[in-house]
């Protein structure tokens, strides 16, 4: 399926309509195969010890799938997160970004369905993996 934004387009619509997450999240890549965020890593997200936080980490991943399904369906800003799954497997690389890597797995109607891997930047093995599920708003008619 053809995207529906390009990167700019996308990180544009992100600052309308979550104006409190700007700049928290770049767009590595998106294309219809795959699509790459990643938390900047900063003071806000770190948990004691120094590493990203699991809340920075779910929000990531959630931002992303977000993305993702908006990336097909075009501006429903009212599409929302009805599932999600996450688990923590090892912790992430202080002083590195997150990335996010979501594809998409299932997309119909009324439901999205994405697969998030998290990475710490420059590492090969995840840090923690998700499935999200967003109900996608009816179509007015």
């Amino acid at each position: 399926m053809a995207l529906r934004f390009t990167v700019p387009e996308m990180e544009a619509f992100l600052a309308e309509v979550f104006p409190q997450v700007e700049g928290m999240f770049g767009i590595d890549r998106m294309d219809e195969e795959l699509l790459v965020m990643r938390l900047h890593e900063d003071e806000r997200h770190l948990r004691p010890g120094g590493t990203v936080s699991g809340p920075a980490m779910f929000s990531l991943a959630d931002v992303a799938a977000y993305v993702a399904t908006m990336a097909r369906i075009g501006r429903q800003a009212l599409t929302v997160t009805t599932h999600c799954s996450i688990d923590f497997m090892r912790k992430p690389v202080a002083g590195r970004d997150v990335l996010a890597e979501a594809r998409m797995l299932k997309l119909g109607r009324s439901l999205s369905v994405t697969d998030v891997l998290l990475f710490s930047e420059g590492t090969d093995e995840p840090v923690a993996h998700a499935s999200l599920t967003y109900a996608i708003p009816p179509a007015k008619g």
